[in-house]
């Protein structure tokens, strides 16, 4: 049997949904096993036969972490070694999902980030991001850690709905047009988690997984824009001018952000004889998708 833990978030209710959908026997929790309480860990998965535990849950707010390092770390490095006490107790494998924000973004522009590549978090998330990966390092052999980037998808707030959102309201929309990334769909993600699980993998470690390509936020926003267009999302008197700013004048943010988040896919590819779709294409799929979608 599996247990998801965080299913209720952007990721885990991408995971769930699949889990559904293909049947298979799965346990799931939100916010009634609390990761950093060790003793509910243990009450819930008490006389559950665990093989696989997919840990979708985490402290994500990247900008608030600033102000409250504790709790970030409470979740994303407490939590997480508590997960991994557990699962080295019950034998269970591990798929823990991590993120880009665990390197600095100094890389010249275009050159991805691999495995092999040394961590340097720049913000307090991606430390501890960073410090979680580690907890699972020391104490387990049989773990996936899974490094990400720029989610979005159903059932939460991200970046494609906060365009959206801004092109409907507004004439004149800043982003930032100096960090780089590729955007990756919770749908793409879950099911290479899903995968992982049907297949009974072994070639255990840290991976990197985002849809294939690079582009700036600006880029990105440019692109929701014109699939959101054409799809009826946005009204098609309306237009909207999309002006790129770098970093610095974009006054929003409280966290810094490394310049370059692309994180290469090879590693995954060859080892589990993927093909990675361009993001491009998937952000259509979730913009064909839409759950809240109002057409004009």
């Amino acid at each position: 049997m599996l247990w998801l833990i965080g299913n209720s978030g952007m990721l885990g209710s991408a995971v769930e949904k699949i889990l559904l959908n293909e049947k298979l026997q799965y346990w799931a929790t939100g916010r009634e096993a609390d990761i950093t309480d060790y003793r509910q860990i243990e009450r819930f998965s008490k006389n559950k036969e665990i093989a696989w535990v997919i840990n979708c849950s985490g402290y994500t707010q990247v900008d608030k972490a600033e102000a409250e390092p504790e709790r970030a770390f409470q979740t994303n490095r407490n939590g997480v070694h508590n997960i991994a006490q557990f699962c080295l107790k019950k034998k269970c494998k591990l798929i823990h999902i991590s993120t880009d924000y665990v390197f600095n973004g100094k890389k010249k522009l275009y050159e991805p980030y691999s495995e092999v590549d040394e961590p340097d978090p720049i913000n307090i998330y991606g430390k501890s991001k960073l410090a979680g990966e580690g907890e699972i390092k020391k104490l387990l052999n049989d773990y996936f850690i899974i490094r990400t980037s720029w989610l979005y998808g159903s059932n939460y707030s991200n970046f494609v709905t906060t365009m959206l959102k801004l092109f409907k309201e507004k004439d004149t929309v800043q982003v930032v047009n100096d960090q780089w990334g590729s955007p990756t769909y919770t749908v793409d993600l879950a099911r290479v988690i899903i995968k992982i699980v049907k297949d009974n993998v072994r070639q255990y470690g840290v991976y990197h997984f985002a849809n294939e390509g690079a582009i700036a936020w600006y880029g990105f926003a440019q692109e929701i824009y014109e699939q959101a267009k054409r799809l009826g999302l946005i009204e098609n008197k309306k237009e909207v001018k999309i002006v790129p700013v770098k970093t610095e004048e974009y006054k929003i943010a409280v966290a810094k952000r490394p310049k370059n988040s692309i994180l290469s896919k090879e590693k995954i590819k060859q080892t589990f004889n993927l093909g990675i779709r361009p993001w491009n294409e998937a952000l259509g799929d979730y913009l064909n998708e839409f759950p809240f979608r109002e057409k004009n």
